[in-house]
C-alpha cells in the first residue's frame, strides 16, 4: 500500500493570523481523527507561515481528506491563501 505525504507551507496576511491560529487546534482535531491520517502537523514556523506535514494511509485516505476540508471552516477561512504544497507517495 502507497502512504500519501503532503508538505509545505501556507502563508495568511498578517491581518489573519489570529484568526488562524484560533481555528487551527480544531482543524487539527478533525483532521487527527479521519480513518487513515497517520500523521498531520502545522505549525508557524515564521509570522503568518504555517508548515504543514500530513500523512494518510493510503490515496484513498487523502482524498476522503480533501474532500471533507473543502467543506469545513478552515477551508472557508483559508481558501484564498498562497499554498506551496508537494505530493508524494511513500
Amino acid at each position: 500500500m502507497t502512504r500519501i505525504r503532503l508538505r509545505g507551507t501556507m502563508t495568511c496576511p498578517p491581518e489573519a493570523a489570529a484568526g488562524v491560529r484560533a481555528a487551527l487546534p480544531e482543524h487539527i482535531r478533525l483532521t487527527r481523527a479521519e480513518p487513515g491520517c497517520l500523521a498531520f502537523e502545522v505549525g508557524e514556523s515564521a509570522p503568518c507561515r504555517f508548515t504543514v506535514d500530513e500523512l494518510f494511509r493510503d490515496r484513498a485516505a487523502f482524498e476522503a481528506h480533501q474532500t471533507r476540508t473543502r467543506g469545513s471552516d478552515w477551508f472557508t477561512l483559508t481558501a484564498a491563501w498562497p499554498r506551496d504544497y508537494k505530493v508524494s507517495e511513500e
